[in-house]
């Protein structure tokens, strides 16, 4: 697993040990930024269930301003700690003003005031029916008015929150490789 594009493009990223996480792969990160294009410079982004933060990761090497990991997990934090130590290296020591917070990303809450204009979704797949409707009550709260949250679901499966419109859907929604799909709030 690597950096697909940006100033730390090729970076190879640490990945904890275990089939307890499922980040996404390259090629299918690679096609979703490639999508968001210069959308991403100066944002800030929140990566819920980061995993590795290859998502997080990916943005900031692209040119966002900086954002927050929510990750359970404490060998996936510590991985996601070493990796953005490897990717603000590649930037010139610049993190973003990043931060990893290890907890459950149903119980994790922003500083008060933070407003997040990219949201990386990527719960387990077996867990999506059950904390979506959550989850999506509560990043409304703290995505800014045109924010876009990037929602990473198994192809075939058609969820869709409450509240929120899907104008974008990459991937083949009946087979093969996850889809990734535009939200925004309705």
């Amino acid at each position: 697993m690597r950096i697909t594009g940006g100033i730390a493009r090729s970076l190879k990223l640490k990945s904890p040990k275990g089939d307890f996480i499922r980040p996404s792969a390259d090629s299918s990160r690679e096609r979703l930024f490639s999508s968001l294009g210069d959308m991403i410079r100066g944002k800030t982004f929140l990566d819920l269930f980061a995993g590795t933060g290859a998502c997080g990761l990916e943005a900031l090497s692209r040119g966002a301003e900086g954002g927050c990991f929510v990750e359970k997990n404490r060998r996936a934090a510590q991985c996601i700690r070493d990796n953005l130590q490897a990717v603000a290296k590649a930037l010139g020591d610049r993190d973003g003003s990043c931060q990893v917070c290890l907890a459950d990303a149903l119980k994790w809450r922003p500083v008060s005031g933070s407003h997040f204009d990219l949201v990386f979704l990527n719960p387990p797949y077996a867990m999506i029916e059950i904390v979506t409707t959550r989850i999506f009550e509560s990043i409304g709260k703290w995505i800014s008015p045109q924010g876009l949250v990037i929602f990473e679901m198994p192809a075939g499966l058609d969820y869709k929150p409450d509240g929120w419109h899907e104008f974008k859907c990459l991937g083949k929604r009946g087979k093969g490789d996850p889809t990734q799909r535009f939200l925004r709030q309705a």
